[in-house]
């Protein structure tokens, strides 16, 4: 199945006076294009619960979207652990990033929405283990709640294309 994906139209910018315009002063003619927007879902990666694409990506900047340990075959949690869900995320994460050109190496700040503070140290873990040596900008919410029954945490990120 190909990635469901989206283009926003570019808009154009055009002065009203510039040489040919017929202006009195000469000011440059000059076309601005509003930057594209492509949005996508990739193949294994788990159903967005809510009206959204996982990923948006503006020329090298990617952004992808609040993200649950889902397992994208079945649609279950990969497990009722904060150890098993923060592993499953950032697997789907490896799945997204590779979709839009990019890759863990280039992730330059993570979110992670936590609805148990005690769990710190257990994503903590798996986070790790999965990140190895990579160490991108990160920053840990405590929330009361997420949208999901036995969802421990979401995480979301930003990060840049390879190359």
């Amino acid at each position: 199945m190909a990635a469901l994906r989206h283009r926003f139209p570019a808009f154009y910018v055009r002065p009203e006076s510039g040489p040919g315009s017929g202006a009195a002063h000469s000011t440059p003619t000059y076309t601005a294009r509003m930057p594209t927007v492509e949005t996508s879902t990739p193949p294994g990666t788990p159903a967005p619960i809510g009206p959204y694409s996982h990923v948006a990506r503006v020329g090298s900047w990617i952004t992808i979207g609040g993200t649950a340990g889902f397992d994208p075959a079945t649609g279950a949690l990969a497990g009722p652990d904060v150890e098993t869900q923060t592993t499953r995320i950032l697997e789907s994460f490896r799945v997204m990033l590779e979709s839009a050109g990019s890759d863990l190496a280039h992730v330059v700040h993570v979110n992670v929405f936590l609805r148990n503070m005690g769990d710190f140290e257990a994503m903590n873990r798996a986070y790790v283990t999965v990140m190895g040596d990579l160490r991108p900008a990160r920053t840990v919410i405590g929330v009361a709640d997420l949208p999901k029954p036995d969802v421990l945490l979401t995480m979301n990120l930003t990060a840049v294309t390879c190359g």
